[in-house]
């Protein structure tokens, strides 16, 4: 049997031609950049997440970054104050901080969990310390409770990088929400386009303004420019794409929330460690299902030998990227020891997930994994902190 690692079959089996039809109906309109289906989705997508505004963008970097540029702009944030991020993000997330001119503190995430470790919070604050950006990763929603309480106690703003988290919930009636949420609609997330596209949702309609300017050139009007904007705008076909798979998001985060049950359930290989069932299933949509193993390499080497697709999230954390040399000591990053986020970096692997899956794939996919056993002769992957 082949499982891929995903597939977006679910698309046109559940929208048929009516995807199509929605995109010819742009085509025949003439109209491609902030028109009617941008508006339309806007409104959609803020409704479904409980907020007042969305405004689209053109990916996810550039939500993150330009709600942050935007908090600048109303002078809730200065260049050069810090931010902390999860240390074992994708590495937008650090990229976004810095294009903004604030300088990213990691912390280490829970080891179970892989989301950002509340404990942890107190130590990792200076007196430049202003915000919290909280990343949902893998599709599991963070602590927000616990993380919104410290922020409130320290004054510190808090945002979401939920860019694997669509349609994940917490409890109604929790009352907490932070300033503002990025979010990526690249291909293959859980409410994904057919190309490039983002939004920020906020219940702030001055900060979503400010975004909308700072997308369009930072325009307000048209040839008026009122800040150093850039061009980062959702599209007209994207929006319409978004607009057909809106109503069905719900529907195919139950499927991955199945799927998700039956491996943490029955993959009983003591070789491998899953993540745990969050107690409110809904705040997790499993973007990712991740497992983890010392030995990371040889599992891969032997499902993909065995018909299954694996992908690893991610093999080299931010703070390890050569891209980030050096910035510590420039005062461009802090963080200090991080054992967990490299132990995660050398030991996670990610195995199939997602809508088209069928139940015999994912019992196949469980079979394998529980199959496996390594040769003696293989090593496992070394714990210590990569050169």
């Amino acid at each position: 049997m082949q499982v891929p690692f995903y597939s977006l079959d679910y698309v046109e089996r559940d929208l048929g031609s009516s995807l199509g039809k929605s995109v010819d109906d742009v085509l025949k309109s003439n109209w491609f950049i902030r028109g009617s289906r941008c508006a339309a989705f806007e409104e959609a997508f803020a409704a479904y997440c409980g907020a007042k505004a969305t405004v689209g963008v053109g990916n996810g970097l550039d939500a993150l970054t330009l709600m942050l540029r935007a908090e600048i702009i109303l002078g809730r944030l200065a260049e050069g104050d810090e931010i902390i991020v999860p240390a074992n993000t994708f590495v937008a997330t650090v990229l976004a901080v810095r294009a903004a001119g604030l300088v990213p503190v990691l912390v280490e995430p829970n080891r179970d969990t892989c989301v950002l470790d509340v404990s942890r919070l107190a130590e990792a604050c200076s007196e430049r310390t202003r915000a919290i950006l909280v990343v949902h990763l893998y599709g599991r929603l963070a602590d927000m409770l616990a993380i919104c309480d410290f922020a409130k106690a320290r004054g510190l703003l808090v945002f979401e990088d939920a860019a694997q988290a669509h349609g994940a919930k917490l409890v109604a009636s929790t009352g907490c929400k932070s300033n503002a949420a990025a979010y990526s609609f690249y291909p293959t997330k859980n409410l994904g386009a057919m190309g490039d596209g983002g939004a920020v949702v906020t219940d702030d309609l001055e900060l979503a303004q400010v975004v909308k300017s700072l997308g369009n050139y930072g325009s307000y009007e048209k040839y008026v420019n009122k800040y150093v904007g850039v061009n980062s705008r959702l599209d007209e076909i994207q929006a319409a794409i978004l607009l057909a798979k809106l109503p069905h998001l719900d529907a195919w985060n139950s499927r991955r929330q199945e799927i998700a049950a039956r491996y943490n359930a029955e993959i009983k290989n003591p070789l491998v460690r899953v993540t745990p069932i969050p107690q409110n299933p809904q705040s997790h949509v499993w973007h990712v299902f991740p497992v983890f193993s010392e030995r990371r390499d040889e599992l891969q080497k032997f499902l993909k030998a065995r018909g299954v697709e694996t992908l690893i999230h991610y093999p080299i954390p931010p703070h390890k990227q050569e891209a980030f040399a050096g910035a510590d000591s420039r005062g461009e990053l802090r963080y200090g020891p991080l054992p967990i986020a490299e132990e995660l970096a050398l030991t996670e692997l990610s195995i199939p997930m997602g809508p088209s899956m069928t139940d015999e794939q994912v019992a196949y996919v469980i079979e394998t994994i529980n199959a496996f056993t390594p040769s003696l002769s293989s090593p496992a992957s070394s714990l210590s902190s990569p050169a």
